[in-house]
């Protein structure tokens, strides 16, 4: 049974993989606008980083999950 719930947490916890790669392409993304319009630096970064919060919002998440499951089917 321990094997099982070690498996949910596990896969509970792998929201952090798509997290890290939306907000690395979103910054990549941010990087060249900037670079093409350096006038809208403070608009494009208000937006970088309300995307990054959602998305790291989402590994949080995951991660909670991940705690309960563990704390609660133990």
């Amino acid at each position: 049974m321990s094997t099982l719930i070690a498996i949910g947490a596990g896969i509970a916890v792998l929201a952090g993989i798509g997290a890290g790669i939306g907000i690395g392409i979103a910054t990549s993304k941010a990087a060249e606008a900037v670079a093409r319009q350096p006038e809208a630096e403070g608009k494009i970064t208000k937006i970088l980083l309300l995307g990054a919060a959602l998305a790291e919002a989402t590994a949080i998440y995951g991660f909670v999950i991940a705690l309960l499951i563990i704390i609660l089917l133990q």
